[in-house]
């Protein structure tokens, strides 16, 4: 497919064409008022007259057909009988011939915000995902000339680069391995999709400026059991840490105490006083304190 190029178009300043018109108009008031053969003038004449009227109402025609309004980030592709002539991106009033048709582009930025797409990610999982995309126009020839309708096919692209990247990536890391997730790293996940939809915009030459996820989230037939594991992590980690704490903790108590000789423990006792601050600092309930008053051993 042979690719458009966008070149720029040769108008003519609306202003001046806008004097023109003028002194057209008031050509043909004065032939029709002050102009006009009298009654008995000569065939002649009366066919001179008709036919400065008529040029003079053909060139008013001509004149008010070939303007346009160009108004700021705004595009006119113009084409001469469908071949390519060219775009219009000076701002304010322009006038080109009126057989030269004008299909006005906006270059302003559009925001896209993108339905709720169900794809399965890189382990199968099934999960919900939507992106904001802001794109604009670049090239206005490939834009007109290069797809049907790029409005349409922005949406598309838009879908089908929100799969693509969706597919790439596992939504949670379930693993020890430090890699790429689709929850865990924002940085990376949201400049895929600018990358994926500029490679697959360009043919319609449209660029985009930022791309980011706005939804995230397990489909809701897998929602309950994926909650029921990350809340096992959750717990899982928080008891590690609990645990690591409580070690530091024993080894302190029992450190001071031998290094005040407050008193001395064997290996037996020392595993009974480990098991008892273990439970103690770890359990999730109150304890309820029993006081040895008896000896020692």
């Amino acid at each position: 497919m042979k690719t458009s190029s966008e070149s720029a178009a040769h108008s003519y300043n609306g202003y001046i064409m806008l004097v023109v018109l003028t002194l057209l108009v008031v050509l043909i008031i004065w032939s029709v008022s002050g102009g006009a053969p009298p009654t008995g003038a000569e065939k002649s004449a009366k066919l001179l007259f008709v036919g400065r009227l008529l040029g003079a109402v053909f060139g008013i025609l001509i004149v008010a057909s070939g303007f346009f309004m160009i108004q700021p980030n705004q595009a006119a592709v113009i084409t001469l009988f469908g071949e390519y002539r060219g775009t219009e991106r000076r701002e304010g009033l322009r006038w080109v011939w009126p057989w030269m048709m004008r299909k006005k582009i906006s270059a302003r930025a559009h925001n896209v915000h993108s339905e709720r797409v169900k794809i399965n990610d890189l382990r199968g999982n099934p999960i919900e995902i939507a992106c904001n995309v802001v794109w604009r126009v670049s090239d206005t020839a490939q834009a007109a000339f290069d797809v049907d309708d790029y409005k349409e096919f922005v949406n598309i692209q838009i879908e089908a680069g929100l799969r693509t990247v969706g597919a790439r990536h596992p939504y949670d890391d379930m693993s020890d391995e430090d890699e790429t997730t689709l929850r865990g790293s924002a940085d990376v996940v949201n400049r895929e999709p600018c990358e994926e939809l500029n490679d697959r915009l360009r043919v319609a030459g449209i660029v985009v400026d930022e791309a980011g996820l706005t939804h995230l989230a397990y489909a809701p037939e897998i929602a309950g059991a994926m909650l029921r594991r990350q809340q096992a992590d959750a717990v899982i980690a928080a008891r590690q840490k609990v645990v690591l704490g409580v070690v530091g903790m024993v080894q302190d108590a029992l450190g001071k105490l031998a290094a005040d000789g407050i008193v001395e423990l064997d290996d037996e006792r020392k595993a009974t006083m480990v098991s008892n601050l273990m439970v103690v600092l770890c359990g999730e309930r109150d304890v309820q304190p029993v006081v040895n008053a008896g000896s020692l051993y």
